[in-house]
């Protein structure tokens, strides 16, 4: 894993903005700079993007952790993570580099996280007057593993899907361990974290259609997501939780 940008190694004097981004250019730099200009320190975990998103987060800003190698979405935020916890931060807000999440709704995540006294703030697409539009296929996947997560914790989050959250530094130590999903860290991360006894809230949130399109468009790449994240979903249900000392 290769840094670079304006200080590859910083103290948590600022709040801190975690993106994992592959092939993001077109929007990068948007993100970056708004996030920058909030105050926010901004690291972009390049996950080997074949195109120029290194260059242009770390000209617009951020500090700029590159993959030697194409790991994945989830691989991606644990980068972010470990970055946040070896310098000390204890919060931290993690968003989409493609411009779909909203910048000026960061802060309010981290306001919540702290007036709440709770461990993760999602940001949903689906809270409030704000009417977002996604497709008929993809609003029934969020629904079914809505109402599925519901069911079986009593959880009730509008959004499982929304990469747009503020998490605080217990639930980040609990997702660099090995527990954290290799691939699609959506409901299945949530029972988990419900398993741990971590508290999730979610609150509205502005978002914006992808300037890159998603990670599940297609029938066939939708229709896969939907069984993997089904299995994945009941086999948290299973899996031996690592100890801890900030166990709630």
């Amino acid at each position: 894993m290769l840094a670079s940008g304006s200080d590859a190694l910083a103290t948590p004097s600022a709040p801190i903005a975690i993106i994992p981004a592959f092939n993001e250019e077109i929007a990068i730099a948007s993100v970056v700079t708004q996030l920058v200009a909030l105050g926010f320190h901004v690291v972009v975990v390049d996950d080997c993007s074949n195109d120029d998103t290194r260059k242009v987060a770390a000209k617009a800003g951020a500090v700029v952790l590159r993959h030697a190698c194409n790991l994945g979405y989830a691989c991606a935020l644990q980068t972010g993570y470990l970055y946040a916890r070896r310098n000390g931060y204890q919060a931290l807000i993690q968003l989409d580099g493609d411009g779909q999440h909203d910048p000026n709704d960061a802060h309010k995540l981290l306001q919540t996280l702290m007036e709440k006294k709770c461990d993760v703030v999602i940001g949903s697409r689906f809270l409030g007057l704000q009417g977002y539009q996604v497709s008929r296929l993809r609003r029934m996947g969020q629904y079914f593993f809505g109402s599925l997560l519901n069911f079986l914790t009593g959880m009730n989050i509008s959004d499982p899907t929304s990469g747009f959250q503020a998490l605080n530094s217990h639930v980040m130590e609990f997702y660099c361990s090995r527990i954290f999903p290799d691939d699609f860290p959506d409901a299945n991360i949530l029972m988990l974290l419900h398993r741990k006894g971590f508290r999730v809230i979610d609150v509205p949130v502005r978002m914006f259609p992808s300037a890159s399109g998603s990670m599940h468009s297609g029938f066939y790449r939708s229709f896969y997501y939907v069984i993997k994240m089904t299995f994945s979903l009941f086999m948290s249900l299973l899996l031996k939780l690592p100890s801890s000392d900030n166990q709630k």
